[in-house]
């Protein structure tokens, strides 16, 4: 091959040598002169490089060639993209001393992430330690002797009280205390509910995206998953047959967003009557939704079919290990059997104080100042997006604390792979697809929005637009003459 190509100072800033020659057809050689460039300090960081037009004039090669080296060097973290400002040399992409070098294709930096946009977390920093405080202190004056005694495997009934209120009036629940079991979060209550000899059997359906450690953990427990298809309404709950049970998350489905449709509500009420089956409600944010009023709980429709498991790890702390699952009335010994007669997982002066907190008010101020900021958080993603990367679409925005980009096919990988380069954490869309599925795969990345501190947030939001695919449309015409 052997081209060669001179660029002037006025286009990078720097007169540039670029020897195209090897194997592998023009597009890997320029990946390569490019990198070479980089790695010998010839195209110092922060360099902008021409636009694909421009460049591919002077080499005499078609357009999407450069645009595909280009791309390839992003997901690689040699370069970045932003709009508006074009593709330039990364910042840490610069020479380095050979003990310093990282291979591109390196897991991500064992020191932790510089962005953390993963989903699932809080904004750890908002915790109302003072609420808090004042309802522990409370609590703990005002708790009899025998408090600090062995538990109830139900759970204090001070928390199950509350919990009956909060959850009639917040999600619409129908329940009582003696129908309330109080655990320590999600994981916890599908381990009870599996338990051996415990109250839910396989085969049970699931969404065919949803949380992998979910179904790994149904699978240790010898229940066999079945992936329930998926659309812009929700689980298509009419493909359910034979199943025992099926776990959903009508209120948000969790990742691709966005709640279950009111006919297929009604719809798997009537699947699990019909079935003698259950429905397992994951109440996931269920709290925080943003442009309506807030969706209720299915297990309003039929408090005898549907098993609802709720916590306060989105919407307190993960580090408060409390949950509670609303049971069937059948179900409750079951449950309470495969929990023992011991308390051993909620700490009874956390109960007590979180039933303080709710019966305070300071929970509902807490989740309505939160679900302003997290809602804040959400339109300067949205923002971001609009002015930086326009060609992305942006799903699931109505609720939650994360978003799903949707990424040009075959861009997911690279993209996910370029970001932990550049110290930003956040989970690829095919990691929390159900392996058995034959939904049509769709690239996208889910962004969590809500734990980054509020200083940090916007460099978080300018870091993940550097590292998004280009906008390629229109780059596939005919090769222009040089």
């Amino acid at each position: 091959m052997g081209d060669s190509w001179v660029n002037s100072a006025e286009r990078i800033g720097a007169d540039l040598h670029l020897e195209l020659s090897g194997p592998g057809g023009r597009r890997a050689a320029l990946i390569r002169a490019l990198r070479e460039a980089v790695r010998a300090g010839r195209l110092a960081p922060g360099t902008r490089l021409p636009p694909y037009r421009s460049l591919a004039a002077d080499l005499g090669i078609a357009r999407n060639t450069v645009a595909d080296a280009y791309a390839e060097l992003v997901a690689e973290g040699w370069l970045t993209a932003r709009q508006g400002s074009g593709t330039r040399v990364a910042e840490r992409a610069g020479p380095l001393r050979r003990a310093e070098r990282t291979p591109v294709d390196a897991p991500p930096r064992a020191r932790g992430p510089l962005h953390d946009l993963r989903q699932g977390t809080p904004d750890v920093s908002a915790f109302p330690r003072a609420a808090w405080l004042a309802s522990y202190r409370r609590a703990l004056q005002q708790a009899p002797n025998e408090v600090f005694g062995p538990g109830d495997p139900a759970g204090r009934r001070e928390l199950r009280a509350a919990l009956t209120e909060y959850l009639a009036r917040a999600r619409g629940v129908r329940t009582e205390p003696e129908r309330i079991v109080i655990c320590s979060g999600f994981a916890h209550a599908l381990r009870l509910l599996c338990a051996p000899g415990g109250v839910l059997r396989g085969p049970l359906a699931v969404e065919a995206y949803g949380l992998g450690f979910h179904r790994e953990l149904l699978a240790a427990a010898g229940v066999r998953t079945v992936p329930l298809p998926l659309d812009e309404d929700g689980a298509r709950v009419e493909a359910l047959g034979r199943e025992r049970a099926v776990l959903l998350t009508p209120a948000h489905q969790f990742p691709t967003g966005g709640p279950l449709h009111p006919g297929r509500r009604t719809a798997v009420v009537d699947w699990a009557r019909a079935r003698d089956a259950v429905v397992l409600e994951d109440d996931y944010d269920g709290e925080f939704r943003y442009d309506r009023r807030p969706v209720g709980a299915v297990q309003g429709l039929d408090p005898e079919r549907v098993i609802y498991l709720g916590s306060v790890s989105k919407s307190l702390s993960p580090a408060l290990r409390l949950g509670w699952m609303v049971l069937p009335r059948r179900l409750v010994a079951g449950v309470l059997a495969a929990k023992g007669e011991r308390e051993a997982w909620a700490s009874v002066p956390d109960q007590l104080a979180l039933a303080d907190f709710v019966v305070s008010g300071a929970y509902d101020r807490h989740v309505r100042r939160m679900r302003q900021r997290y809602r804040g958080r959400r339109d300067r993603l949205v923002a971001a997006l609009a002015a930086q990367a326009p060609h992305i679409g942006v799903t699931g925005v109505a609720a939650g604390l994360h978003a799903v980009l949707r990424l040009p096919p075959g861009t997911e990988r690279p993209t996910v792979k370029a970001a932990a380069w550049q110290g930003i954490a956040l989970d690829g869309l095919a990691s929390f697809r159900h392996p058995e599925t034959d939904l049509p795969t769709a690239d996208g990345l889910v962004v969590g929005y809500a734990t980054p501190s509020e200083h940090a947030y916007g460099g978080a939001l300018d870091a993940l637009c550097g590292v998004l695919p280009p906008d390629r449309r229109g780059e596939r015409g005919p090769r222009r003459p040089a």
